[in-house]
């Protein structure tokens, strides 16, 4: 719900912390290891699935110090991004695990594992639940790992993820429809770029008779903000 003078946050994805700030961007692994943790819990993480090849890189990286840090909030400010949902999901089925060379790049290698099985995995997708009005990603990191352990193919589980992301969107968006008795849904942000999640969002709204809207005069990303910042600050009397 918003305009140009004010704006209420309905509901977001989960929230975990970003360790090392800006360096979570940069090392994907970190976001791995910071949705485990908050989705799961570290010391589960290691008694259940102890021989994942993702659990013993983590293994070797200062858990101690990052759990420090996510406990006093010390350089770990709590970020919803889809953006590092996609890292996490990328480095634990080591696609740009260690680090990338841009922003975005995991998530980009990602939807292109997952293409190929994309159209076939519909029907399997990763569950999610709403918590706290927030999309929460447990069951999603339960059953990859479960995957991960019984040798799923990466590419399986790329594609399972997506479709869970999809679905959590369009459910979502779908949900806020008919509570507030809007007809239209605009789908705008980095993580649209990403041509299956586009697409897929935009056919399980339509199925349910929903305008769909995304930018084409600016850009989907970050680059667009800069266009809202200078109509609210023309909304709200400020000088830009």
């Amino acid at each position: 719900m918003a305009s140009y003078q004010n704006y209420e946050r309905l509901i977001s994805f989960q929230a975990v912390p970003m360790l090392g700030g800006a360096q979570a961007a940069r090392e994907p692994w970190r976001n791995t290891f910071a949705h485990l943790s908050s989705s799961i819990g570290w010391e589960q993480v290691l008694r259940e699935h102890a021989d994942l090849d993702i659990t013993q890189f983590l293994k070797a990286k200062p858990i101690a110090i990052l759990q420090t840090m996510a406990k006093n909030g010390l350089n770990s400010p709590r970020a919803s991004s889809a953006g590092r949902l996609f890292d996490a999901v990328a480095a634990a089925v080591n696609v740009c695990r260690e680090k990338v060379s841009f922003e975005g790049q995991a998530a980009i290698e990602l939807e292109s594992l997952a293409d190929e099985y994309f159209d076939q995995q519909a029907e399997f997708a990763y569950e999610f639940t709403v918590k706290n009005n927030e999309l929460n990603w447990t069951p999603l990191w339960s059953a990859l790992l479960k995957d991960l352990s019984e040798g799923v193919d990466a590419g399986i589980i790329a594609a399972r993820f997506h479709h869970c992301v999809a679905y959590a969107v369009a459910q979502t968006a779908q949900n806020l429809c008919e509570q507030y008795q809007l007809s239209t849904v605009i789908l705008s942000g980095g993580v649209f770029q990403n041509r299956l999640i586009l697409a897929r969002i935009g056919f399980l709204l339509r199925e349910q008779n929903l305008k769909v809207l995304s930018p084409r005069a600016t850009p989907m990303n970050d680059g667009g903000l800069s266009v809202g910042q200078a109509v609210i600050a023309f909304a709200s009397g400020q000088s830009c």
